[in-house]
């Protein structure tokens, strides 16, 4: 019996520690709203190759600044071609076999143009990445909004089809005692079908929500979601003020940094570059060897003509680009503005869906009903009252939906 007893305790102690086990792995399996962000973050292939440019970028900055490789020469000098001595390397004593080693030096003004150049392309790599990360983790959140919202307008949709199937019970015995008539019946049934074909609606849409959020976080898109979406505060001022702090606008800057120093290198050219050659050059045995130095100097006697077009045509394209960021900064303020309006208008909207709207819904509803028992009303008008009510109530769910996704927009604009 002890030994029963035993093995009964030990029994329900591995249960216990099972059952806990799969809970825990149930609750696990669950997906938050900052899981989806985290797993968008990680596993986004746009993430990974901006990642690639900015350290292509990097790598390419290293050298920017550096001295050309150096050249190596070999030659022969002064060979005799016709004579006694033709094609004879060591008779004549001014045949010399040479061999040198050259170095272009660009002057310093052009090595400091160049790696400014390098610096602002990283900077600007870096500033599309933020841009890039931002935009991977606003469409991560709006995916999963509109998976939680899609599948919250399902719940009013299957408490009115309950309702309809309680009422399609009560209709044969009204029909019996003669309180309703056959066409009621009927009635309740079209009604059936078109919630059927609404539900498939809303189906439809939970599905290709989840389409989206599979895109962001792969397998886990297929989990159930679990908390609330979060209440993101949203300050109109702040977000006004920091328009010039725009992920889509940063990049601009390291692009006017760029134009800057793509400027100064063409400025550069006119100042002209040098160089530099040591020759070693070996005679015939009874001839003594030579070294020879030179130095080369680039003379820029062209400038109208070659340097400074091209110094010309450098700040054309720092115009072009201070030009399109504050077209861009236009374009994003009117976007702003228009979908702080939008928000304004949706806020008023739900305020009074709730205060006023849902609770007359649902006093119709009762008043219909309360006709229908007493007969003095119709079916229809009851059918027709519901659905009006369950119609408001997914407005409601669209409405905070459609909030939802603005904040979001507007929070999520500045890049860290």
């Amino acid at each position: 019996m002890t030994t029963f007893l035993r093995g009964s305790r030990w029994a329900a102690a591995v249960a216990a520690v099972l059952a806990t086990s799969l809970v825990g792995g149930a609750a696990q399996a669950a997906l938050g709203y900052d899981e989806a962000l985290r797993l968008a973050a990680e596993q986004a292939p746009a993430l990974a190759a901006q990642q690639r440019a900015v350290d292509g970028a990097r790598a390419e900055a290293a050298s920017a600044a550096s001295l050309p490789d150096p050249r190596v020469t070999l030659g022969l000098d002064n060979l005799p071609v016709s004579g006694a001595d033709r094609f004879r390397l060591t008779a004549d004593f001014m045949t010399m076999q040479r061999v040198g080693l050259m170095q272009e030096v660009p002057n310093r003004a052009k090595r400091d143009a160049r790696s400014a150049g390098a610096t602002a392309r990283v900077d600007r790599e870096r500033a599309m990445q933020a841009a890039v990360g931002l935009n991977v983790r606003r469409e991560a959140a709006l995916a999963w909004l509109a998976v939680h919202y899609a599948e919250a307008r399902l719940a009013p949709l299957a408490e009115l089809e309950r309702e309809n199937r309680l009422l399609l019970e009560t209709l044969e015995a009204r029909i019996a005692n003669g309180r309703a008539m056959p066409a009621d019946r009927t009635m309740a049934r079209q009604d059936a079908l078109m919630l059927a074909d609404r539900r498939d609606d809303l189906q439809r849409d939970v599905a290709k929500a989840r389409a989206s959020l599979r895109r962001w976080v792969g397998v886990r898109a297929d989990e159930p979601l679990a908390g609330e979406p979060p209440a993101a505060p949203l300050r109109p001022d702040e977000v006004r003020a920091g328009l010039h702090r725009h992920a889509e606008v940063l990049p601009f800057e390291a692009q006017q940094a760029a134009a800057r120093a793509a400027v100064a290198e063409a400025d550069a050219e006119q100042r002209g570059d040098w160089g530099w050659e040591v020759v070693y050059s070996r005679r015939g045995p009874q001839y003594g060897d030579m070294v020879s130095f030179q130095v080369s100097i680039d003379l820029p006697w062209q400038k109208a003509r070659r340097q400074q077009p091209m110094v010309a045509a450098r700040q054309q394209e720092l115009a072009r680009i201070e030009a399109e960021r504050d077209e861009l900064v236009r374009r994003h303020a009117e976007e702003i503005d228009q979908q702080l309006a939008e928000l304004q208008a949706l806020d008023r909207q739900q305020v009074r869906l709730a205060e006023a709207a849902l609770p007359l819904a649902a006093e119709r509803v009762a008043l219909a009903l309360a006709a229908y028992e007493a007969g003095r009303g119709d079916l229809a008008a009851v059918l027709s009252a519901r659905r009006e009510a369950v119609e408001l109530r997914l407005r409601r769910s669209e409405l905070e939906a459609q909030r939802a996704a603005l904040r979001i927009r507007l929070t999520t604009l500045i890049a860290e």
